[in-house]
């Protein structure tokens, strides 16, 4: 596996990762709507451009906020390598923190950023349904049966 960055990949293998994992390279939160495709981010490939796990990034100010995460194998460390990767990226933009959010069903999510030292710091209500009015095809239920309703930020400051 080797960790680059997604602006040295053809552009087409990284919009169809999005719309086979994601449905759509449009990403729908409370700080605004992403097309994931054309933002800054980093990917784990294998065998030259086989894409097994892709993250997205803004800068806004002093702090990174990152838009999408994906690995499409668990527990190989991909998540975590590109998610370090991204907070490297982000110290050296001399951003302060990396910010994100996430939904109230994803428990994995959750998880996964609080062992790596995010903090759940605000819970936005019911933004699932604002964000379902410009992208309807966001379900209303996980596939564990939680209602998917509110949305939470995430903050973990960068020393």
């Amino acid at each position: 596996m080797n960790i680059v960055p997604t602006k040295q990949l053809d552009r087409a293998i990284v919009n169809q990762f999005f719309n086979d994992h994601w449905g759509s390279p449009q990403m729908v939160v409370s700080t605004g709507i992403y097309n994931c495709s054309e933002l800054d981010g980093f990917a784990a490939v294998e065998n030259g451009q086989r894409i097994i796990g892709l993250i997205t990034f803004i800068i806004r100010g002093s702090e990174c906020e990152i838009i999408s995460l994906d690995s499409i194998m668990e527990n190989r460390g991909i998540g975590s390598a590109l998610l370090h990767e991204a907070e490297a990226w982000a110290r050296q933009q001399r951003c302060t923190a990396v910010q994100l959010i996430t939904t109230n069903d994803n428990l994995h999510a959750l998880r996964f950023y609080q062992k790596r030292g995010y903090q759940i710091v605000n819970v936005f209500p019911n933004a699932v349904d604002k964000a379902r009015q410009i992208k309807p095809s966001i379900p209303k239920t996980s596939s564990d049966g939680i209602p998917i309703r509110d949305e939470l930020l995430l903050v973990k400051p960068l020393a």
